[in-house]
C-alpha cells in the first residue's frame, strides 16, 4: 500500500494502524517513523504501520497555524486583563497569598502580624506571585503598595498576569497533543480553537485562581506521557530494522539500552504530575489513570512487535522506571514547600505553645521539619474532608457538564451604558454550545473506540474520568460541597473527545483500492458533507461564544441583554 492510499484510506481520527494524515486527503503533510524507514529489514508492513507516530520534525505549516491559534487565545485572555477593578471572587485570598510567598517565603497574616493557615499546596501561589513581582501589587486593606520589577502596571494585572500566560500556553499545548494523537495539524488546531474560545477556560484564564495552573500541568503530564509513547515506540521500530528479533529470551529480545534510550519523557511527565498536585491535592486523581496508561501502551508495543510475554517484559522492564517516576513527583511536591521548609515561620513550621500547644510538632532539623509538613498536611486533610458548609454557588458533579450552577465571580450594576439599567458580570460558564457537547461526545467516543479498538479514544475517556469520576464519589458519600470549577483538568480532554467525534465525521474511512470509481466518488461526499458539518459546529461554538463574552470579561451591557443570556433562570443568576 502506497503513502498516498494510506493516507486516504483513513482519516485523522482513524485507527492506531492506519497512515499519517494531513489537512489534504490526497496527499499527507506529515510523514511517519515507519514510512521514512528503509522498506528492508524484513519487518512487515503491518508491524511498521502500528509502531507508526508522527515525526518529531520542525514543520513550519503546523506551527504557523498553531501560532494563529495562540494568538487568538492570548488575545482574548491578555486584552483587557486589568478589568474589573479590586480582587474578585477567591482572589481576595489567592492574590494575597502569593504575594506573602514573594515577600516572606510562606502564606502571612498581614493583620494579625503572623502566618496564615491555608490549604491548598503552595505552587499555584507562587506561579501568581511571579507575575505580582513583575508587575507590581498594592492591598489598600494592608497598607501595600510594590511596584513591579519588570514594568508598573495596574495591580489586578500583576496577579492576574500569570494565569492569563498559562491559560494560553495550555491551548497551545493542547494544539500540538491534538495534532500528536490524531495525526493532522487541522483537528489539533480545531482542539486548541475549541479550547481557546470556552467562557470556563477564559474566565478561569483571567482569574488569580489555582485551577487553570492544575489544568495546564496535568495537560502537560499527559502530553509527555504521549511523547514517551512515540519515543518508544521509534525505539522498537529502529531496533526491528536493525535486526532484533522479538522473540528470543532476556535481553537479546529487547532494544539495546543506554542513558539516551532512558524514558525521559515518562520521568518528565512524574515531575509535571508532581507539580500539578503542588497546585491542588486532587491532581492525585490523575496518577492511576496515567500509571495504567504506560504500561497498557507498553504492552501494546510489544505486542505489536512480537513478543511473547508482553505483560511480564513490560512488568520487568518499565516498573522500576515507574517508581522512579513516583518519586520523582514526591521530590518535585517537597520541593515546592521550600519557602515553608527553609524558614521558621510558617504555620506550624516549628513548635509554638501559644499558637499551637496541642500540635504535635518537633524541633528537630530535617526529620522534625518533614514531620511538621506531615502534621501540617493532616490538618489540611481534616478540613477538606469536612468541607460541607453551603454555598450559595456550590454544585453536583452531575450539573457540571449540563452548566447547572455556574459561579459568579463578580457582579456590578453601576455605570452608563445607555440604557435605563446596566450589568457587569464575570460568570463561570463554559461556551453552552460546546459544553452541551460533551455529553453526547463521550458516549460517540466509547462507541467509536470499541469499533475501531483505538487507543486514542481509550486514553481520551479514561483521562476525562480521572477528572470527573472521583468527584461522583465524595459527593454520594458525604456530600462535600464543591463547584463547578473542579471539572477544570478535565476540560482539555473533553474537548479532545469533541475533536475526535469531529474527525470521525468529517474524515469517514474511505475505500480499498480496487474499488469502483463510483463508490469512490460517494466517499468522497461524505467526507465533504462531513467537513460541512463539522465546520459548522465550529462556526457555531465561535458565534455562541461571542454572544457571551460580555458576561465572560465583565463588560457593561444593557441589563435586557444581561438578562438575555440568562438561559437558565433558576441557576444562572
Amino acid at each position: 500500500m502506497t503513502q498516498a492510499s494510506t493516507a486516504h484510506s483513513a482519516g485523522p481520527a482513524g485507527p492506531e494502524h492506519s497512515g499519517p494524515d494531513g489537512d489534504d486527503p490526497q496527499r499527507p503533510t506529515e510523514t511517519t517513523a515507519g514510512d521514512s524507514a528503509a522498506s528492508g529489514g524484513g519487518v512487515p508492513d503491518i508491524v511498521r504501520r502500528r509502531l507508526a507516530t508522527v515525526e518529531a520534525r520542525l514543520d513550519g505549516r503546523s506551527w504557523l497555524a498553531t501560532g494563529v491559534i495562540v494568538a487568538i487565545a492570548a488575545i482574548l485572555r491578555f486584552v483587557g486583563l486589568s478589568h474589573p477593578p479590586g480582587k474578585i471572587f477567591d482572589e481576595t485570598y489567592y492574590a494575597r497569598d502569593a504575594w506573602a510567598l514573594v515577600d516572606k517565603g510562606v502564606e502571612w497574616n498581614y493583620k494579625d502580624g503572623g502566618p496564615s493557615y491555608v490549604v491548598h499546596p503552595p505552587l499555584g501561589k507562587w506561579l501568581i506571585g511571579l507575575g505580582e513581582w513583575a508587575f507590581g501589587y498594592s492591598d489598600t486593606e494592608h497598607g501595600i503598595s510594590v511596584p513591579g520589577h519588570i514594568v508598573t502596571t495596574a495591580p489586578e494585572f500583576g496577579w492576574r498576569f500569570s494565569a492569563a500566560l498559562v491559560g494560553t500556553l495550555s491551548v497551545l499545548l493542547l494544539v500540538r497533543i491534538g495534532r500528536r494523537l490524531f495525526r493532522s495539524t487541522l483537528l489539533g488546531c480545531t482542539a486548541g480553537l475549541l479550547l481557546a474560545l470556552d467562557g470556563f477556560h477564559l474566565v478561569l484564564s483571567r482569574t488569580a485562581l489555582l485551577d487553570i495552573f492544575l489544568l495546564f500541568f496535568v495537560l502537560a503530564a499527559f502530553g509527555a506521557l504521549v511523547l514517551d509513547r512515540d519515543s518508544r515506540r521509534r525505539r522498537w521500530a529502529r531496533a526491528l530494522d536493525a535486526g532484533l528479533d522479538p522473540t528470543r529470551p532476556g535481553r537479546a529480545g529487547r532494544p539495546a539500552g543506554g542513558w539516551r534510550t532512558w524514558p525521559w519523557w515518562r520521568l518528565a511527565a512524574g515531575v509535571l504530575l508532581g507539580c500539578a498536585c503542588a497546585v491542588k491535592w486532587s491532581a492525585l486523581y490523575f496518577l492511576p489513570a496515567f500509571a495504567l496508561l504506560v504500561l497498557l501502551w507498553e504492552v501494546g508495543v510489544r505486542r505489536s512487535a512480537g513478543v511473547r510475554r508482553p505483560w511480564r517484559d513490560t512488568a520487568l522492564d518499565e516498573l522500576p522506571w515507574m517508581v522512579v517516576a513516583g518519586l520523582l513527583l514526591v521530590v518535585t511536591y517537597v520541593a515546592t514547600w521550600s519557602g515553608w521548609l527553609l524558614g521558621d515561620e510558617g504555620y506550624y513550621r516549628v513548635p509554638d505553645a501559644q499558637r499551637w500547644p496541642t500540635a504535635p510538632l518537633s524541633d528537630t532539623p530535617v526529620i522534625g521539619a518533614l514531620h511538621n509538613l506531615y502534621e501540617y498536611h493532616k490538618a489540611a486533610y481534616g478540613f477538606h474532608s469536612t468541607l460541607d458548609d453551603p454555598h450559595k454557588y456550590q454544585s453536583w458533579p452531575w450539573q457540571w457538564l449540563l452548566l447547572g450552577r455556574p459561579v459568579a465571580f463578580y457582579w456590578s450594576g453601576e455605570g452608563a451604558c445607555g440604557a435605563p439599567s446596566c450589568a457587569s458580570e464575570i460568570l463561570l460558564l463554559g461556551t453552552p454550545l460546546l459544553w452541551w457537547s460533551f455529553l453526547p461526545a463521550l458516549a460517540a467516543l466509547a462507541w467509536l473506540g470499541l469499533a475501531r479498538r483505538d487507543w486514542r479514544a481509550g486514553a481520551i475517556l479514561l483521562v476525562a474520568g480521572a477528572g470527573l469520576l472521583p468527584w461522583f464519589w465524595f459527593a454520594l458519600d458525604g456530600g462535600r460541597t464543591m463547584f463547578s470549577f473542579y471539572t477544570a483538568p478535565a476540560l482539555p480532554f473533553l474537548v479532545l473527545a469533541v475533536t475526535y467525534v469531529l474527525g470521525a465525521i468529517a474524515t469517514p474511512g474511505g475505500p480499498p483500492d480496487d474499488t469502483t470509481t463510483a463508490l469512490a466518488e460517494t466517499t468522497a461526499d461524505r467526507r465533504l458533507v462531513g467537513g460541512v458539518i463539522a465546520g459548522a459546529y465550529v462556526l457555531l461554538v465561535a458565534l455562541c461564544f461571542a454572544y457571551f463574552y460580555p458576561i465572560f470579561v465583565a463588560e457593561l451591557i444593557p441589563y435586557d441583554e444581561w438578562s438575555a443570556r440568562m438561559w437558565l433562570d433558576g441557576r444562572w443568576i
